[in-house]
């Protein structure tokens, strides 16, 4: 318990898998409900055709590729970390 308290071990790679995890489901519900305001942000208008779907799916796609690399990331730099650590 006092490795834990002094920060000596870390919690972190199981708490991200966790926030990924909560992420990867909400991201999306957040991405459909706000779409409309998303597309005007960023310049384009939102129809509802099959180029406004393809063009959600593939924003949709992107956001879930980087969503799941930023926590590859961190979750390699603690891995990187304990094997450190551990020598």
């Amino acid at each position: 318990m006092y490795d834990f308290f002094t920060f000596k071990i870390f919690i972190t790679p199981d708490i991200l898998i966790f926030f990924y995890y909560i992420g990867a489901l909400i991201m999306p519900l957040i991405l459909f409900n706000y779409r409309r305001k998303f597309f005007a942000f960023l310049g384009l208008e939102f129809k509802v055709n099959w180029r406004g779907k393809l063009l959600f799916t593939v924003i949709f796609l992107c956001m879930e590729l980087f969503w799941r690399m930023g926590f590859e990331v961190m979750i390699g730099y603690f891995q990187i970390h304990n094997a450190l650590m551990h020598k």
